[in-house]
């Protein structure tokens, strides 16, 4: 690890909340990647919309296009074999390095496909993203990744 991150402890009520401003840092972000592993530990990474829900990232399973069954993507396989995902937003600005930043989230997945907890990371999704409201994430998976630990480093401020 950078000697210049730091990392926020796994701890049953803590686990994203102390530094606050890692929380908000990663609430406000429109985009991550998340990397799943399969059993074997070969690695997948892909950028995802997601919403932060206290202690849980939420990231839909949406109609963008995609090659084949949406059911059969391989993150999904790869959650189902292998629920260690981790998950990281940056900042980026080319002129300026001193804006760089990043939260990156270790967590335990899981796939939602119906029931209480599905319609309210849907609500949340969908008031983050306007393009979600005329997408029928009802009928779809929604990944539910149960924050571990969180390691953040450089400005995480606007």
């Amino acid at each position: 690890m950078d000697e210049d991150a730091t990392r926020v402890p796994a701890a049953p009520e803590s686990r994203l909340n102390e530094p606050e401003h890692a929380r908000q840092f990663l609430a406000r972000q429109r985009v991550a990647h998340l990397a799943t592993a399969d059993a074997s530990g070969k690695p997948h990474v892909v950028p995802v919309c997601f919403a932060l829900v206290d202690q849980t990232v939420y990231i839909a399973i949406d109609e963008k296009p995609k090659r084949g069954d949406p059911l059969k993507l391989r993150r999904l396989r790869n959650i189902a074999e292998n629920p260690r995902v981790a998950i990281v937003a940056d900042v980026y600005d080319n002129a300026d390095w001193s804006r760089l930043g990043f939260v990156l989230v270790h967590a335990s997945a899981r796939v939602l496909n119906d029931g209480e907890e599905h319609a309210r990371a849907i609500g949340a999704l969908r008031e983050k993203y306007a393009q979600y409201r005329h997408m029928a994430l009802e009928e779809r998976p929604v990944i539910a990744a149960d924050i571990q630990a969180a390691t953040t480093w450089g400005r995480l401020s606007d």
